[in-house]
């Protein structure tokens, strides 16, 4: 059955200092949200993370909802849980594409996010894939997220230069005899 190959999975990731996560839910389909959020708290736990939990009403809330917690909280990463099932529309396509590239775009500005929105053609492939017993969609996302943060802690620990950023000590401001020069 194609749904149970095996695939590696990445050891756990570790920390220093304390990592606390927002899991932002749509509950549109709550029993299989719920199997999600408990696979990425039990994922956050065995980390030893802490976790905050929001519920927005739509897949498509989801990147909003992560960015407005951006922009006014202190979370060091987000799992995004949610639940699109193909329908006789092309909601569907539209649903999946923009929130799959809104979390994207927020991923590329820097955002540690574990996309967990599932897609899927029917309620069976959403049940197996939330199920923190099967599949746990729900706890890999979180391991996605913790990953990410891992990943952001080791380069943002660095000295030196990353990429194009400048070394602090290279900037030097003009001045004068008198202090910095007035313009």
């Amino acid at each position: 059955m194609a749904g149970h190959e095996q695939h590696y999975i990445m050891p756990r990731a570790q920390f220093d200092k304390p990592v606390k996560l927002l899991i932002v839910v749509s509950p549109y389909y709550k029993d299989i949200a719920d199997n999600m959020v408990a696979g990425a708290v039990a994922e956050i736990e065995a980390a030893g993370g802490t976790y905050d939990v929001i519920q927005v009403p739509g897949a498509l809330e989801i990147p909003t909802a992560i960015g407005i917690s951006d922009r006014a909280s202190n979370f060091d990463g987000y799992v995004a849980l949610g639940c699109v099932i193909r329908g006789e529309t092309t909601h569907y396509d539209t649903v999946c594409n923009d929130s799959s590239r809104a979390i994207q775009l927020l991923g590329l500005q820097g955002l540690c996010i574990g996309n967990g929105i599932l897609t899927v053609e029917n309620r069976a492939q959403a049940e197996v894939r939330a199920d923190p017993k099967d599949q746990n969609k729900g706890g890999g996302a979180a391991a996605a997220a913790l990953h990410l943060i891992a990943l952001g802690r080791k380069w943002g620990a660095q000295t030196k230069g990353v990429g194009f950023k400048a070394r602090s000590d290279a900037i030097i401001l003009a001045e004068t005899s008198n202090g910095p020069k007035n313009a």
